[in-house]
């Protein structure tokens, strides 16, 4: 063989080694996230600041989240983001997460007293599973000409709005009307017998209420459609959809409840067998700084969980939830507690019964 063609050989070989090694040294990310929380502009740019990492992206919610980290014990995902209150007992149970290493976290601009309400929620033998990342609230949406005078969550079942009012049928409803029967469901999670004394009350309530309901949404885009269109004039909504037709239509408004509006974070959280923990945290602190922040809470409607988030916000949306809070209503906010073992099967029991009762 000639020198020339052993040169040839030599430089093809080489390149297809330096082309294996290229693709080997490729990481996908897979996240397991909400609907919005993974926009495809900022997926773009950080794979131009991260070009060895491919983001793959996987929409949920926290009951699927659960059930998908469950069924392969913690495999498949390497950043899963679950509400605050859904970690603890998901973990005690199914043991699906990893503790997270938050010196790779850059916490420098992270709301302190969040970050203090998720590690308390999250923390296990002395080790923290979650750092938050958005928060937001439920609470209800009005139409202000229509509906002047929603202002409890027991008002989704006054007379008066007959076939004009709408809620989501899952727990959060449940704690909500608990609320505002003078129940705190939360101080009731230690007693499970008290606990299920307070469901039977909210079942008979929701139960009694379904000719209020013109539908139950399932999602933001069926609430939004409803509120619009003029054939409900008030709902349980997350803020995020309200302060979205706030801007559409001025009249309909987010009302926190008198009784205070259900907060939650979101979350970062490593499922136990994830396989690219440096790509996670890369990706945490990325849409954590805050030129990525904004465009975060253009996609989510939610709040960054950094200091100042909320001026962060795009100027719409800071409008919307400005006028929809009062420093007061702030103040009264009731953060989701951390979920006993056994109390999601209760309550999918009542809410089984009132779907049952309403034909849906």
């Amino acid at each position: 063989m000639s020198q020339h063609k052993k040169t040839l050989i030599a430089a093809a070989t080489g390149l297809a080694l330096l082309t294996s090694v290229n693709a080997s040294a490729e990481t996908t990310l897979r996240l397991l996230t909400w609907g919005s929380y993974a926009p495809d502009k900022v997926v773009q740019m950080f794979e131009e600041k991260y070009p060895d990492i491919k983001v793959e992206v996987t929409f949920s919610n926290n009951e699927e989240m659960i059930s998908k980290l469950r069924a392969t014990r913690g495999a498949g995902f390497d950043l899963a983001q679950p509400s605050h209150d859904r970690i603890h007992s998901a973990q005690l149970e199914y043991n699906i997460y990893k503790p997270m290493d938050l010196s790779k976290v850059n916490l420098s601009n992270v709301d302190g007293t969040l970050l203090d309400g998720v590690k308390a929620n999250t923390t296990i033998d002395g080790k923290v599973f979650s750092v938050p990342h958005q928060w937001g609230t439920t609470g209800l949406m009005a139409d202000k000409t229509m509906a002047p005078n929603l202002t409890g969550w027991g008002d989704l079942c006054d007379t008066q709005y007959k076939g004009k009012t709408s809620m989501r049928l899952k727990r959060t409803i449940l704690l909500a009307m608990a609320f505002d029967m003078g129940e705190d469901p939360f101080a009731a999670y230690g007693d499970l017998d008290k606990y299920q004394g307070i469901l039977n009350k909210v079942t008979d309530k929701l139960i009694d209420c379904k000719d209020n309901i013109k539908a139950y949404w399932k999602g933001g885009d069926d609430l939004s459609a409803m509120m619009l269109s003029g054939e409900i004039v008030g709902s349980e909504t997350w803020d995020s959809t309200a302060f979205k037709l706030y801007n559409q239509n001025k009249n309909i408004v987010f009302v926190p409840p008198k009784t205070g509006a259900l907060a939650w974070i979101d979350t970062f959280t490593l499922p136990r067998k994830g396989k690219a923990d440096d790509a996670a945290y890369k990706w945490i602190n990325f849409v954590m700084s805050p030129e990525i922040i904004p465009l975060m809470s253009a996609s989510t409607g939610a709040v960054a969980a950094v200091d100042g988030g909320i001026d962060l916000m795009p100027d719409d949306k800071r409008e919307a939830l400005k006028a929809a809070f009062t420093p007061a209503d702030i103040k009264n906010l009731k953060f989701f507690a951390n979920i006993p073992p056994g109390v999601e099967d209760m309550e999918g029991k009542a809410l089984e019964k009132i779907k049952a009762a309403s034909g849906s």
